[in-house]
């Protein structure tokens, strides 16, 4: 018995539907753009470079010192922010002379020029939370000013720059 042919005008809506379906899913669970709008992230992320965020990573293990994460900002939650993890739930931090240091040990950053930034804590990171920083450190505001990080807030580890072009690539 063979089997009748479907209408074109059915295939294509089948194929549609099924498209924005996957597109939805992956949106939802697994990676979503993001843009970035501030010099906070200099010289690692530039306004206007876009970005693709993994939002399974945390689900899978937590953050790591050094991710570049996108968050839900605590004082408005309908605003997004990205930032850099410094510190994780249980350490003690302390800016000191324009370096980090946690638990006493300066923090190596080769992906940060050095810059004098104000002396800060110390201070414990609260357990569930972390505590984040721009990369441009006198133009960010971030745990220094809100404090340490609610990891509920997470949304997920930002990964690859896709726009633009010429500054396509990995975030490290």
């Amino acid at each position: 018995m063979a089997q009748e042919k479907k209408p074109f005008w059915r295939e294509i809506l089948e194929s549609v539907i099924l498209a924005v379906v996957l597109a939805a899913v992956i949106r939802l669970w697994l990676f979503e753009p993001f843009y970035i709008p501030s010099p906070s992230m200099q010289p690692t992320l530039y306004p206007g470079d876009r970005i693709i965020v993994n939002k399974l990573s945390y689900r899978l293990h937590p953050p790591e010192r050094g991710d570049v994460i996108v968050f839900k900002f605590p004082l408005d939650p309908q605003r997004d922010f990205v930032k850099r993890v410094v510190a994780l739930e249980q350490e003690t931090i302390e800016v000191r002379q324009g370096y980090v240091y946690i638990n006493g040990r300066r923090l190596e950053e080769p992906y940060l020029p050095h810059e004098l930034v104000p002396d800060y804590g110390p201070i414990k990171v609260p357990r569930g939370h972390l505590f984040v920083m721009g990369d441009n450190r006198n133009n960010s505001e971030d745990s220094r000013f809100w404090g340490p990080l609610n990891q509920k807030y997470l949304i997920g580890k930002a990964f690859f720059v896709y726009w633009p072009p010429h500054h396509m690539e990995l975030i490290k």
